[in-house]
């Protein structure tokens, strides 16, 4: 029952947009700014970059704090961690909170990729920081490091997380569709670097 109620808490802290709501504080609608998301990203664009750090650091938050909360109870290989991971991500992306339509968690996703394994969390945002560095684009450096982190995760991690990270990146992918069609005309909204 306990880790039931892990899982509905995980996924009902995932569906706080912090963005949509820090946004809506200062009388902006984010969906109707820049890309239209709820994220760090867009943000920063509507509110400047302080907010984006502290909405990305809330949304990575939602990821960690639950998955760290599970492997203290439940054991780093449980299937409960791996649930909890999930209903994390999921809530960010359905939010029960606001009609079921979220951002593309790839805040939350590393949040859940730091409480599992730091390493690969730390070599994967290398390789976001390389990307952004080489091309400015947040949603390229999103799906690159998304992929280095799975391939990582096949050859140091248990199945069960392994499968949970496979999930989270197919999802994050699908979430990204209109970025890959806008990178591929060339009309993706980039960063300054």
């Amino acid at each position: 029952m306990d880790n039931i109620l892990l899982i509905l808490f995980a996924y009902l802290l995932g569906s706080v947009l912090f963005g949509e709501l820090l946004a809506k504080s200062k009388g902006i609608d984010l969906r109707s700014v820049g890309s239209g998301n709820v994220g760090a990203t867009n943000v920063s664009r509507a509110l400047g970059k302080k907010y984006g750090v502290l909405v990305f650091f809330l949304d990575f938050s939602k990821g960690l704090f639950p998955v760290v909360l599970s492997r203290i109870y439940f054991g780093d290989e449980s299937w409960t961690t791996v649930f909890v991971g999930i209903a994390a991500f999921l809530g960010h992306l359905y939010p029960f909170f606001h009609n079921f339509r979220g951002g593309k968690g790839v805040a939350t996703a590393f949040g859940v990729l730091v409480g599992v394994s730091p390493t690969i969390a730390i070599l994967s945002f290398l390789v976001w920081l390389l990307i952004f560095k080489l091309k400015g684009y947040v949603s390229l450096a999103s799906l690159g490091a998304s992929l280095f982190a799975l391939v990582l995760s096949i050859f140091t991690l248990s199945q069960k997380l392994i499968l949970m990270f496979l999930f989270i990146t197919l999802l994050i992918i699908y979430r990204h569709k209109d970025n890959i069609r806008r990178l591929l005309e060339g009309t993706e909204l980039g960063f300054k670097r």
